[in-house]
């Protein structure tokens, strides 16, 4: 049975995932802090006086490419230790250290002594390690990682201690790049980049770091400033010097507008001082619009488009939440354009920045899920809506396990901190707070603030179930029942998707996790699954577009665990459905739609001499 991935046996433990991790901030000098640590477990929080062996970083122990396979229990510590040395230290400037993700929560020491720490398993965090690290001599440092994982309320995915079905392996510890940057003094610390697509200009705000902390913001006059050059292929187009922390509009006449079908993305520069970095932005619109006929529907750009897009879990057999590589990213989203789909919905992961820019680059819309969290909820929550129409209110805290106050306080801060890290993507179109009643509460003020932060982008406010009438989607999951158009579509002023449905498995052998086999229905064979892959979507899908739908999220990419239900196997070595069917239903649903959505043709004159004809 297949566990690895192509790109495992071309992984070098010294230099893993070596790419730049932040392109949409990119700086010049940075080193990467990727490879071999040691690690050790031990059962309490004092620093171990023997270590376990090597792990390498960024794969958690749990993970076969750390090395370690050995799976962290809530109550024990994860040591990582390694000597760092930054080249030519501080050179007058700050020193920063960045970890992606750290999962769970965690505190970074240096020679001893602690330098800062984080909580949440899935947002990068910076510390200024300055003080510590910017004489360019050897110092040692060390992490020590908690991971409570399902046993508390903290964000957690899908992951599961007790793994099986539809739970994944747990994971802990540092998951994504690690990497030291110097920055002079006063440097860029945060981008923020609207598109305004009708006005032809893009806004941008610069945030500073590194001058004076006050107890409150200086007037603009008192702030550095940044001057910002945007490029249209190397061509510069405008430009603009302004205060930091304040908006600054520059023109971009006539925009190339990103789309699936040509993904195109302006270059921007910009100086604050010393410091110069590098970044780029889309020009595109999301939302919701009537078409021809006055039903809502998703639009890119003010047109009517059809999301056709997969559930993706970003899960890796070989690196779990890590991918094993850049190109493996970089794979995944090639595959299912190639198959035919305009969409992927990350489910309820953050990835690695590098994964957004690759959808940005290659042009994949993207449905972000928000990490869930809470207590366990109480199985009829869940699992009765599969076939009756419960809809119960989620105010009701406990029976969606959110009874902790501090629970629904650190998922709000994180949704902020989310919005923020991925805001600028221009591949981003539908932002998914709340999954299934999964750790669902409040959803109508949680979309609103969500509303507050990014205006410009779909809300699926409660995807499956638990429907508490806000966002922009009536968004429905569908499994164990047709999907048939209902009476109340017409009157629905929210656009209409299927966020989830099909969920066919198949067992490839050699290619299967375990035993056991976890999808809504069997089938035994590639042509079998492949028809019926086809006959679902032209019998449903199809009639349902022309009575609304505007998009659709087929369940899933790829097997995961005992998920056996994916387009390829978990190793991404075997499409598991003839990719040439799979296209040809994805272009007739594509035409179907276009058909749908554009004006009622004008009857010829012909046709109307025959009418008035029948009618005298």
């Amino acid at each position: 049975m297949s566990r690895r991935t192509p790109w495992a046996d071309d992984l070098d433990p010294d230099h893993p995932l070596p790419e730049y991790p932040r392109p949409q901030l990119v700086r010049e000098h940075w080193q990467n802090l990727n490879g071999r640590w040691s690690y050790a477990i031990t059962d309490d929080a004092l620093e171990p006086r023997a270590w376990d062996g090597e792990i390498v970083v960024p794969f958690s122990p749990e993970a076969e490419l750390s090395g370690v396979g050995r799976q962290l229990q809530p109550a024990q510590h994860l040591w990582y230790r390694r000597t760092v040395r930054l080249d030519g230290g501080a050179r007058g400037g700050r020193v920063l250290l960045h970890f992606g993700a750290v999962d769970q929560r965690c505190r970074v020491l240096v020679d001893g002594v602690q330098v800062g720490g984080h909580y949440g398993g899935y947002l990068p965090f910076t510390l200024d390690v300055t003080a510590q690290l910017g004489d360019g001599e050897p110092h040692e440092l060390v992490v020590d990682v908690v991971d409570p994982s399902d046993t508390s309320f903290h964000s957690r995915g899908k992951q599961a201690l007790k793994r099986g079905g539809i739970w994944y392996t747990a994971q802990s510890g540092i998951w994504q790049t690690v990497w030291l940057e110097r920055v002079p003094a006063v440097h860029v610390a945060a981008l923020r980049v609207r598109p305004l697509l009708d006005a032809e200009a893009v806004e941008l705000v610069v945030e500073a770091g590194g001058w004076p902390e006050a107890s409150a913001p200086p007037e603009a006059s008192a702030r550095p400033e940044a001057s910002v050059i945007v490029r249209d292929a190397g061509r510069e187009i405008a430009r603009a010097t302004g205060p930091t922390g304040e908006p600054l509009r520059l023109p971009v006449p006539q925009p190339r507008r990103w789309h699936p079908d040509d993904p195109f993305l302006y270059e921007l520069e910009v100086r604050l001082g010393e410091d110069r970095v590098e970044s780029y932005f889309g020009m595109r619109s999301v939302g919701i619009a009537p078409d021809a006929h006055g039903r809502p529907r998703l639009v890119l750009n003010g047109e009517p488009i059809l999301h056709a897009a997969v559930l993706d879990q970003g899960y890796w057999p070989d690196g779990l939440y890590t991918p094993p590589s850049d190109a493996a990213l970089v794979h995944d989203i090639e595959e299912m354009k190639a198959l035919g789909f305009t969409a992927l919905r990350k489910h309820i992961k953050i990835e690695p920045l590098r994964w957004y820019h690759h959808c940005d680059r290659l042009g994949m819309l993207v449905w972000q899920d928000f990490v869930n969290g809470g207590r366990r909820y109480h199985p009829a929550v869940v699992t009765l809506p599969v076939k009756l129409p419960l809809r119960l209110d989620d105010r009701r805290h406990r029976r969606f396990g959110r009874q902790d106050a501090e629970g629904r306080a650190e998922f709000l801060a994180e949704l902020e901190e989310t919005v923020r890290l991925l805001g600028n993507a221009p591949s981003i179109a539908v932002w998914v707070p709340f999954n299934e009643g999964w750790g669902q509460f409040d959803a109508l003020a949680v979309t609103a603030r969500l509303r507050e932060l990014d205006p410009d982008r779909v809300i699926d406010h409660a995807s499956g179930w638990h429907d508490q009438g806000g966002g922009d989607l009536r968004s429905l999951h569908v499994y164990f029942r047709k999907l048939r158009p209902e009476r109340g579509w017409r009157r629905e002023r929210r656009a209409i998707v299927v966020s989830e449905y099909g969920g066919y498995s198949l067992r490839l052998p050699g290619h299967e996790f375990g035993p056991r086999e976890f999808g809504y229905r069997r089938y035994a064979g590639v042509d079998e699954l492949t028809e019926a892959f086809v006959a679902l979507h032209r019998a449903e899908i199809a009639p349902a577009i022309d009575a609304g739908l505007g998009g659709y999220v087929y369940t899933q990419l790829s097997d995961v665990e005992d998920e056996l239900n994916g387009l390829l196997t978990a190793d991404r070595t075997v499409r598991k459905l003839h990719a040439d069917r799979v296209r040809e239903v994805n272009a007739e649903l594509a035409a179907r739609f276009a058909k749908a959505v554009a004006p009622a043709p004008h009857p010829t004159r012909k046709a109307q001499d025959a009418s008035h004809d029948h009618r005298a």
